[in-house]
């Protein structure tokens, strides 16, 4: 179960870090990504990085506290977005770092969820 912990607060400081980036370097971030060509301005860039530090924090803050249900829900829905961003990435630039990158996200989102489900049944 201390694993299973620690690789859940070490992913959401992850995606904190990453929504992070997208708050100071919001470009290179999206390139990053796999988006070559942004909307103009950064708004976007800043909605994302916004998005991905609370989703992190709220992942570290269910793992600390052990809401299993709650983390193991996180990480499936996690997987649904990890999949679309591979989606999005490839039809912006193709680039397989990119895709490659978002597509084994969510695998190990998706195995993350069922190996949480599986703490919170030895829980109960």
């Amino acid at each position: 179960m201390r694993w299973t912990l620690g690789i859940c607060v070490a992913v959401g400081v992850l995606l904190t870090i990453i929504g992070i980036r997208y708050l100071l370097v919001p470009k290179s971030a999206a390139v990053t990504f796999g988006v070559i060509q942004p909307p103009s301005g950064y708004e976007l860039h800043y909605i994302i990085g916004l998005r991905n530090v609370w989703l992190g924090l709220l992942a570290i803050g269910l793992a600390v506290l052990r809401q299993w249900r709650g983390l193991a829900l996180w990480f499936g829905i996690g997987a649904v977005v990890c999949f679309a961003d591979a989606a999005i990435a490839g039809t912006s630039s193709g680039r397989l770092p990119q895709v490659a990158f978002h597509i084994g996200s969510g695998v190990v989102c998706l195995a993350l969820t069922f190996i949480i489900l599986r703490v919170a049944r030895r829980e109960t």
